[in-house]
């Protein structure tokens, strides 16, 4: 049989009954939609995670506090949250440690702000200069933080581009205002460049302040939150690592690791982590917009098998003919196939158009990947071919003589 025959008895015979075609082929679509549409929504999210990660800074180390633990102990308590990290192991790792480029040790709490009769509650961090560098922070208005204002316990403010709208609105210079945090009066002296963000961890949604100055008239306490250290390179990140988990352990005198009041992480294990959590979640979602893939499927089976009923007069006089098994065969899988292509691509149309309004009208970030849309043709070929075969196998079987009387 010619190819061009072949195309020609396929499309006469999906086209005779246009309504039973659409209505299999609409199982295809919504379940290639559905399945782009949701494997767009977890690659965006974990796109945006690791953006987040990443805006925080680069070649980034965290350490941060935690209960000491005691031996038999299954777990650390109140470990983030915990008095064990102090402004003199900043400073005995910025002495000691080598392949570091700047420390940022830092102390962080949400608190409700007001200025000129508006508020708004966000994260208020108490740092040094190397904040700036630590996490990549640039100045678009007025100027940073000074090791003179951490001396002085000086009581001024740099704010982020969303503190700063909410405050005294969009694109104002609020330089030279007051914000009062915490019922304390601090002078705006500069607004950061926007880096983008949502939720907790917005970097744009921040005030900074001086770290003593925060430790003194907002915290009431000594210790740090957390310190923050950015090695020169990735090369240098875990040799930076083990340098500072030896250096805390001497200073906190705990001999054995597993005991430790603080823990060090990594920014490249930090993304890997956050990448294995976001792939497990795409992968969930896809796994369950792929049931309707099978809903489909069974339909194409469903609809094959129907045809072949209806067909088997013609089957048995194309036999008697002399059509061979493997020409009707092809018949039948080249029109399962076809209604799965068709299905595939309107599929691929609509998960861009759902991709594209969750975006619009939820605020989610989506990300349409060509391995998405390579995939979901693939698996409408393959859905032709699995659920067609059958009920192709079972056409090309029957007798001509046992068709030809069929009524």
């Amino acid at each position: 049989m010619r190819i061009t025959d072949l195309l020609e008895e396929t499309y006469s015979a999906v086209t005779v009954n246009k309504v039973r075609s659409g209505l299999t082929v609409l199982g295809i679509v919504i379940g290639i939609g559905s399945v782009i549409a949701m494997i767009s929504v977890g690659q965006g999210a974990q796109s945006s995670i690791q953006s987040s990660i990443q805006s925080i800074g680069s070649n980034l180390l965290v350490v941060t506090p935690g209960a000491q633990r005691v031996p038999g102990a299954a777990v650390s308590a109140g470990r983030g949250s915990a008095q064990t990290l102090t402004l003199d192991d900043a400073s005995a790792i910025d002495s000691t440690v080598t392949n570091i480029t700047a420390i940022s040790p830092e102390v962080s709490r949400r608190y409700q702000v007001t200025a000129k009769g508006t508020n708004t509650n966000t994260s208020v961090v108490g740092g040094e200069p190397d904040y700036a560098t630590v996490h990549n922070v640039t100045m678009d208005l007025g100027s940073f933080i000074t090791d003179q204002s951490v001396t002085a316990y000086s009581k001024v403010a740099v704010l982020g581009p969303t503190t700063r709208d909410d405050l005294f609105g969009a694109g104002t210079d609020p330089t030279g205002q007051t914000v009062k945090i915490n019922k304390v009066d601090f002078k705006v002296i500069g607004v950061t460049v926007a880096k983008g963000g949502t939720g907790f961890n917005n970097q744009d949604d921040v005030i900074i302040v001086p770290i003593t100055t925060a430790q003194r008239f907002l915290s009431g306490q000594t210790y740090v939150s957390s310190i923050n250290i950015q090695a020169q390179d990735s090369k240098s990140m875990s040799d930076v690592q083990q340098q500072v988990t030896d250096l805390l352990l001497a200073r906190h005198k705990i001999s054995d690791p597993t005991l430790a009041d603080f823990s060090v992480l990594n920014q490249a294990d930090i993304l890997a982590a956050a990448s294995s959590v976001t792939n497990t979640f795409t992968f969930l979602l896809a796994a369950i917009a792929g049931i309707s893939l099978l809903v489909g499927g069974i339909g194409i089976m469903n609809m094959m098998l129907t045809t072949v009923t209806e067909r088997t007069r013609e089957i048995g006089l194309r036999k008697a003919i002399g059509g061979k098994n493997r020409d009707i065969t092809l018949q039948f899988l080249a029109e399962a196939i076809m209604l799965t292509l068709i299905g595939g691509i309107i599929g691929t149309a609509l998960g861009w158009i759902l991709a594209w309004g969750v975006t619009k009208f939820a605020g989610i970030a989506t990300t349409v990947s060509l391995s998405s849309v390579l995939l979901a043709f693939g698996v409408s070929a393959a859905i032709g071919l699995i659920f067609g075969y059958y009920p192709a196998s079972r056409a090309a079987k029957l007798s001509p003589i046992e068709a030809l009387r069929y009524e």
